[in-house]
């Protein structure tokens, strides 16, 4: 049997040859006609063969692909860390749903062609495009769970293939390609596919909504607020928002208009608030737990978001704060444990200086307070998230001493991995959390406890967030993405 099936004829749409641009829009134009070939092709043959059974041939269609060859070093503006590649050679990546990235891939093709004077090429990559992520562009089609249908899927067509779908270009132990191409972006076409599907999946929103700035949060309450604050913009039409996408895709574009509630709720909830170039806002609620924290992550780096911020609930450590203290995270003490075998604890995680300051700079402006006067109600030193939510518990000589020689002011469970994920995938990256308990000093998280002030706190604490992105909004992007985070041999795309 598996002979046979290993002398299938295999069937694809006609391959064109590669063409050079030098011009970005044409090129992006040129991946979307090729990815929609490959995945109208796909959809069609999926399609007969569910129909009328298995074709007695192989069905396959491949990514398109973005590749550069150069012969020299770049000489490029120093200030700008992304936009070239690192040495002379060939550099190239497969591309999915150039629809959903047009603007960022003519972004990043424009800059390769701009800074190093060549064409580049656009063809058909060597990676087969699962049915899976083919049929998933089309929402009224499912593919069926293997034994469902009346053939072996696999044995008809592509499937995801997770032997090559990884993070080594992020992670730093990518290797050339069988022609020697080195990674040109720093994720191919099938962990790319992957994330947005898990996206959908987990955030019951489609990925096209996701905005630039992203917004974590622990705290279900912050969804109230955030959704008060975009129905107060939809209203005020020199805002530049122009609509909120909430769970199960509904989006509303008039302030009064009601939200059906949601008859069973996503893993985290995201909600959207939009403007037309999407530089607007995403808020994910994650829930609790680094593992939570990972996942979204994990997914929404695919999207190349231009920052990431998270404004959730801590346990102060000091017996200066008070309950709706806020702190800003200027380190952290990594011991949630999830990313320890994609990037080793020693890695240090630095704070981001523009991030920083937006974040500080919105504290003053929702406070009124500023200089020495801001002591009163923020503190700034180390973060330490955890992966036990009752670590109190435990024995507390150990944990106690580790954050005190840490010099930590606050601990959580999320914010060393959303910092240490945006490290990992150049996504810049903040916290500023909210004091909610004190354990080490008798003030557990117990009903009642919410004083007038930390309840006024917990109001500002999301609008500080928003007004952060806001800053961070008016900054270039070549700004925002320093030289922090990239490593000595990067890839061209942001």
């Amino acid at each position: 049997m598996q002979d046979m099936q290993a002398q299938l004829q295999i069937v694809s749409p006609e391959a064109p040859e590669a063409e050079l641009f030098d011009d970005a829009e044409a090129a992006v134009e040129r991946l979307c006609a090729l990815y929609a070939q490959a995945s109208e092709f796909l959809k069609e043959r999926f399609l007969s063969s569910m129909a009328e059974g298995h074709p007695g041939v192989r069905y396959r269609a491949f990514y398109p692909e973005v590749r550069i060859t150069t012969t020299s070093f770049a000489k490029v503006d120093s200030r700008l860390s992304f936009g070239h590649v690192s040495a002379p050679g060939t550099h190239a990546t497969s591309i999915t749903r150039p629809d959903l990235f047009r603007h960022y891939l003519k972004q990043q093709i424009g800059l390769l062609i701009e800074n190093h004077g060549v064409k580049v090429q656009v063809g058909l990559s060597a990676t087969p495009m699962p049915v899976h992520f083919a049929v998933a562009n089309y929402p009224e089609l499912t593919v069926p769970q293997e034994g469902a249908g009346s053939f072996i899927l696999r044995d008809v067509f592509d499937v995801p293939d997770l032997t090559t779908t990884n993070d080594d270009i992020v992670n730093g132990v990518a290797r050339p390609a069988p022609d020697g191409a080195e990674p040109l972006a720093p994720f191919t076409a099938q962990r790319v596919d992957y994330s947005l599907a898990r996206l959908a999946h987990y955030t019951a929103t489609d990925p096209a909504h996701f905005q630039n700035h992203v917004l974590f949060t622990n705290y279900q309450f912050y969804v109230s607020e955030f959704e008060a604050y975009a129905r107060k913009q939809l209203a005020d039409p020199e805002s530049g928002y122009v609509s909120f996408v909430s769970t199960g895709n509904v989006e509303i574009t008039d302030a009064g208009t009601e939200i059906p509630l949601t008859a069973k709720m996503p893993q985290m909830p995201t909600y959207h608030l939009k403007r037309k170039d999407g530089s607007g806002i995403t808020l994910v609620n994650i829930g609790v737990g680094p593992s939570n924290a990972k996942t979204a992550t994990d997914h929404i780096a695919v999207l190349r978001p231009h920052a990431w911020l998270m404004v959730g609930h801590c346990a102060g450590l000091r017996n200066s704060q008070s309950l709706g203290d806020f702190v800003l995270a200027h380190a952290y003490l990594r011991e949630d444990k999830v990313l320890d075998d994609d990037l080793p604890i020693w890695v240090p995680i630095p704070a981001l200086a523009e991030i920083q300051v937006a974040l500080e700079d919105a504290v003053e402006e929702e406070t009124q307070l500023s200089g020495y006067d801001l002591k009163r109600v923020m503190r700034t030193g180390t973060v330490a998230s955890v992966d036990n939510r009752n670590w109190e518990l435990r024995d507390q000589r150990g944990p106690v001493q580790r954050l005190s020689q840490s010099r930590a002011v606050a601990l959580d469970m999320e914010s060393a991995t959303i910092a240490a994920n945006g490290f990992r995938f150049r996504v810049p990256y903040g916290t500023l959390l909210c004091v909610s308990d004190k354990p080490l000093h008798g003030e557990l998280k117990l009903p009642g406890m919410a004083s007038d002030f930390y309840k006024t706190q917990v109001a500002r604490h999301l609008m500080i967030g928003i007004r952060a992105m806001e800053h961070l909004r008016t900054m270039p992007l070549e700004r925002i993405h320093s030289r922090k985070l990239r490593s000595f041999d990067e890839t061209a795309f942001l």
